[in-house]
């Protein structure tokens, strides 16, 4: 016998059920934007509220943690559902929207677009290729990331040296060698000449980049095996483990890094143009001693740069259901991408310089900066964006790289250990081996994936 309870909650679930099934799903009254990065939000603000003011779609902008906004995106790209109507996600992220066949790309293609308006050329071509895969373009780009030395003038000017002389990476070693004769009490060196370590990926693959390595080429095939590559872990080992190392561990955005940069015990380290904004908050004590130059060349009249780190802005496929949708959130991605009020907050705050070429003769470039000992950083860093190297989008470049990354840090080990002796050839014969068994588990990855396998002709 069911009791007079039961019925009651038997009822009341039939109603709710018949209610719930009565009531539409609630309208979005406004297009919704995701960013990771909290300075980006910042800027963004007081332009998305102008905008919202006088323009149409109203926007709404949410700062999320990255690894939040890939699980959301992916999710939503899986089962065609909508997230946030635009998002911007840094290179790592984009990249997981790159492993099936082109046409499951979540992204709106924005190709055709970006070459009918003109985009293609006004902004720089290189800083494309993190958002670009098998010809297409996917989204807009926020910055370019030209990386050059920092060092501290202080130091290294007061013993006389010139760095105007440094054109290679041999002649950097060689001229920064005196600094590292001076001594401690306990017979170690008190400066080291860089300030890199074999388990640094993102050091260790724009060094590669900049020698013209990879380790997944523009085809999307995988390019570890390569005597580029072999020639960059030679030397990288060379710095770190050789009898005249030249490189100490002093991590970034650490703080027994940032110390060892303030006393000097590292003297030189790898800066893309935000990492100057990060010194400034970090280590304030530098200021006045730090200066920028170029990166030695790996060979002579090579390139000077590289590049780290990347950010795009796009446009998912559920958000754009009609070409009116996509019009709207186009026009508000293009307001805030190629705004020269973005461009300016984004040096003034943060020392990134924009990828949007009509805005580099921007006064605001040529500003000294009393940080780094009244040379202006922006003009400096976009002389050399035209030439920052290309990138791969496939999901399997950070694989990849850390295949890389074991090698050298096995090379590393074995001239420690004194396996390999100082013999060149020999160490770039053992360089080669690494690589190699590095290149075959890297290709069996990239063989689970039809799409993107060698086999079946993938391509990024």
């Amino acid at each position: 016998m069911v009791s007079a309870g039961t019925w009651v909650v038997i009822a009341l679930a039939a109603i709710s059920t018949l209610w719930l099934s009565l009531i539409r799903p609630p309208v979005r009254s406004q297009t919704t934007m995701w960013t990771f990065a909290q300075m980006h939000a910042l800027m963004y603000f007081p332009l998305i509220k102008d905008w919202n003011q006088t323009r149409q779609p109203q926007v709404q902008l949410l700062q999320l943690g990255l690894p939040a906004i890939e699980r959301r995106m992916l999710a939503s790209f899986y089962s065609q559902t909508p997230c946030a109507d635009l998002l911007e996600v840094e290179r790592r992220t984009a990249s997981r929207a790159f492993g099936g066949p082109i046409e499951s790309v979540g992204f709106i293609d924005l190709t055709e677009r970006l070459q009918k308006e003109g985009l293609l050329t006004e902004i720089n071509t290189p800083s494309f290729s993190p958002w670009s895969s098998r010809g297409h373009i996917f989204g807009l780009p926020h910055d370019v990331h030209p990386v050059m030395l920092g060092y501290r003038a202080d130091i290294v000017e007061a013993a006389g040296i010139d760095v105007s002389q440094i054109k290679t990476w041999d002649d950097f070693a060689r001229i920064m060698r005196p600094l590292q004769e001076q001594k401690d009490a306990a017979g170690q060196p008190l400066h080291y000449a860089l300030s890199m370590w074999e388990t640094h990926g993102d050091e260790l693959e724009l060094l590669l980049l900049q020698a013209g390595g990879a380790v997944i080429d523009d085809a999307g095939r995988v390019a570890i095996d390569s005597e580029v590559n072999q020639n960059v872990l030679a030397t990288i080992s060379d710095w770190c483990a050789g009898p005249n190392r030249i490189a100490e561990d002093a991590p970034n955005f650490a703080a027994s890094g940032n110390q060892m940069k303030i006393s000097g015990k590292v003297l030189c380290a790898f800066m893309p143009d935000w990492m100057g904004d990060v010194w400034k908050h970090e280590m304030p004590e530098l200021a006045g001693k730090i200066k920028f130059m170029p990166l030695p060349a790996w060979t002579p009249g090579g390139k000077r740069t590289s590049v780290w780190g990347g950010t795009m802005l796009g446009i998912p496929k559920a958000a754009a259901t009609t070409p009116e949708k996509f019009e709207e959130l186009f026009t508000f991605a293009k307001h805030l991408y190629l705004s020269q009020e973005v461009a300016r907050e984004l040096y003034r705050k943060g020392g990134i310089v924009t990828p949007v070429k009509r805005f580099w003769s921007d006064p605001i470039y040529d500003q000294p900066d009393p940080f780094f000992c009244g040379q202006a950083p922006g003009r400096m860093y976009i002389s050399l964006a035209p030439d920052v190297p290309l990138r791969s989008s496939s999901p399997f470049n950070t694989q990849a790289l850390a295949r890389v990354n074991d090698a050298l840090v096995k090379l590393c080990e074995e001239r420690r250990s004194g396996k390999l002796g100082d013999d060149p050839a020999a160490i770039r014969r053992r360089a080669a081996e690494l690589l190699k068994v590095a290149h075959h588990l890297a290709q069996i990855q990239v063989d689970r994936n039809a799409f993107l396998s060698e086999n079946a002709g993938g391509a990024q």
